[in-house]
């Protein structure tokens, strides 16, 4: 117990340097004071990503659900730390402020995945995290748990195109579990459930036997396993810990039914929008962005409620989550 006290002073001597907040780590990365402490100290951190802020919705919305997001999670217990790259310097936890210019340069910041980090940084760029380069940067400070909305996933014709989504291959290599609504109905369910499987991550839907397809709380397709509880997804994340297993893992929450009602008007909206891409050869890191806001055009809004409305609830889990998390291991 001694021993685990001084390595938690050692750490938080390390991270947390209340008199320079906006110093650099030793390994190049901001840690907020906040988010530092809370690591230092074993207390429960969520790591959140930043596409959403900038890429997902327009301001002020966009700071609206980021600042609701973040109260979610504390107030469910743990402290959130959003992911950024703001003039070069990973940040993990950002100020008001910091959420705010994020949220006004919205797509003047660069959608940023794992292949992306060394040149946003080397450049003094500006950088919103995708799943991918979150997973990096939390796994990086020692962030177990990280709440987006979706993942991505194979794309349709991804037999064809190659086109996949470097967060498969991150959950294959990052030892973060990731809380989402499952993978987007835009992109290819089976093929992506598939291609995790050959990654060898595990994926457990919650509360359900059947993998959801964010927008809609099922995907018809079955889920390789199932958790009911923040206390069964601590053990699962603890026993892969234990196990010195190096991926990921994917924890699946349905949509709130309440939102899930109108997956069906949002369905013919991507089936719409799909073809759309194709006729204007929108391809590549451009597409899911693209695919997104022409559903939220077709559907009125309707996409972008049920949006927010998911990613809040997966805040909800992930900080309960991380706190069961933390409650095991100081047994």
């Amino acid at each position: 117990m001694a021993s685990s006290a001084l390595s938690r002073i050692a750490n938080l001597q390390k991270h947390f340097n209340p008199t320079n907040p906006t110093s650099k780590g030793e390994e190049g990365v901001k840690i907020s004071p906040e988010v530092a402490e809370a690591l230092a100290l074993g207390k429960a951190v969520v790591a959140l990503e930043s596409t959403i802020i900038s890429h997902g919705m327009p301001y002020p919305q966009n700071l609206e659900t980021a600042k609701e997001v973040e109260a979610i999670v504390r107030q469910n217990g743990a402290i959130p730390a959003t992911i950024a790259i703001l003039d070069g310097v990973p940040c993990v936890g950002l100020s008001l402020e910091e959420l705010e210019r994020l949220a006004i340069l919205g797509r003047k910041a660069r959608k940023t995945a794992r292949r992306d980090i060394a040149h946003v940084v080397a450049t003094g760029g500006n950088g919103a995290t995708t799943v991918s380069a979150t997973m990096f940067f939390a796994a990086k400070v020692g962030i177990a748990i990280f709440v987006t909305g979706g993942i991505g996933g194979v794309h349709r014709h991804g037999e064809s195109t190659l086109d996949i989504s470097s967060d498969l291959t991150e959950l294959g290599r990052t030892p973060v579990a990731v809380v989402s609504a499952g993978v987007k109905s835009i992109l290819d369910i089976p093929r992506t459930l598939e291609y995790l499987e050959t990654q060898g991550v595990c994926v457990a839907a919650y509360q359900t036997n059947e993998f959801p397809a964010f927008f809609t709380e099922k995907s018809g397709c079955k889920a390789p396993c199932r958790v009911n509880s923040p206390e069964d997804c601590a053990r699962l994340i603890d026993s892969s810990i234990n196990l010195g297993l190096t991926t990921g893992i994917l924890i699946a929450l349905p949509i709130p039914r309440e939102h899930s009602a109108s997956g069906n008007i949002i369905e013919s909206a991507i089936q719409k929008a799909l073809n759309e891409a194709r006729e204007q050869n929108v391809t590549g890191s451009a597409e899911t962005p693209f695919l997104l806001a022409r559903v939220s055009e077709l559907t009125e809004g309707t996409s972008l409620a049920s949006n927010i409305a998911l990613v809040k609830n997966n805040a909800r889990l992930g900080a309960q989550i991380a706190v069961s998390l933390c409650q095991l291991r100081r047994t």
